[in-house]
């Protein structure tokens, strides 16, 4: 048996949990560590009992929480090296400036160093790293690097990996980030596909997604509402463009034209919460779904962003 249970999904965070028996991964802490380990707990998943997380890209919707979380839990952080990479550059961002500026600091740097000559190094560090939500899961730390994780482990696209007794197999999609990803999940003789944060669904992602018992795919946007939306026109064409996010016709086209039919459960996810309405997601989906009328009612289900849906066994 292996189970699905999707934490939050949507633009202010992404989560999900899959799990076998034996084994359960975190796909994604797009949240805080304190708001993860509660919606676990709301949703009867033992955040102790994770033995990884898995992320797909870089973008905060899907990392806020992820180096606090798995320094409390002491588990290790699978990316793709690039995405690791382009984390950590996240984390440590550089400022840029004039060479006025800088030469101003230089000098007021040289002055302060003559002043502080005498100061024990211990006495002068007196920086602390706000980390979210760092009084319940972990002590803030002076020198703790906002970078460090128990454990990194490099996949890459195309190369299956084993994480217990989960056959892991990653699979690149287009997005604007350096290596994002989707996943389809195998174990106990059961099939998760993952895929969201893409543009548009390239062959690969067509291909690597068939045969699933259970399909979780991205229906982010309808077209006219982000036209006429209140985001910025660069936003709305970085939304629409082939790296952005997938709408609801295109979900439905992909549904109709190169879905196979072969999942119990068909969850649509990480729709907007200004260019979207829940009612809009599902009759899209509904429509090139008619055909396959197993599919539609209870087993065609939206994840929220506010609050866990219910696990999903097979």
């Amino acid at each position: 048996m292996m189970r699905m249970t999707v934490l939050a999904s949507g633009s202010k965070g992404n989560s999900t949990v899959i799990a076998t028996h034996r084994t359960r991964i975190l796909v994604d802490a797009g949240l805080s560590c304190r708001e993860i380990l509660r919606r676990m707990n709301v949703a009867g998943e033992d955040p102790r009992s994770l033995d990884a997380i898995l992320i797909t890209h870089e973008h905060q919707d899907h990392v806020q929480g992820v180096a606090v979380l798995a320094r409390k839990l002491g588990i290790p952080v699978y990316f793709t090296e690039m995405t690791h990479r382009a984390w950590v550059r996240w984390l440590h961002p550089r400022k840029r400036m004039t060479y006025a500026e800088w030469l101003r600091q230089r000098q007021q740097g040289s002055a302060t160093a003559s002043e502080n000559a005498n100061i024990p190094v211990a006495a002068a560090a007196t920086t602390v790293i706000d980390e979210p939500d760092a009084e319940l899961c972990e002590a803030a730390s002076p020198e703790r690097d906002p970078a460090a994780l128990p454990a990194v482990a490099y996949f890459e696209a195309g190369k299956r990996f084993v994480v217990g007794d989960i056959d892991v197999e990653p699979f690149t999609i287009p997005h604007d980030a350096a290596d994002p990803v989707g996943f389809v999940f195998e174990g106990d003789g059961v099939r998760i596909g993952f895929a969201t944060d893409l543009g548009y669904m390239a062959a690969n992602a067509r291909q690597a997604l068939r045969r699933c018992d259970l399909l979780m795919l991205e229906s982010n946007h309808d077209t006219e509402m982000l036209r006429d939306g209140p985001y910025p026109w660069s936003v709305k064409q970085r939304v629409m463009s082939r790296v952005g996010h997938l709408s609801n016709e295109a979900a439905a086209e992909f549904l109709e034209r190169n879905y196979d039919g072969q999942a119990a459960y068909v969850i649509l996810a990480h729709l907007s919460e200004s260019n979207n309405l829940p009612a809009l997601a599902r009759v899209s989906a509904e429509r090139a779904l008619c055909d396959r009328m197993s599919l539609l009612a209870n087993k065609l289900l939206l994840a929220e962003q506010d609050q866990p849906l219910a696990a999903i066994s097979l």
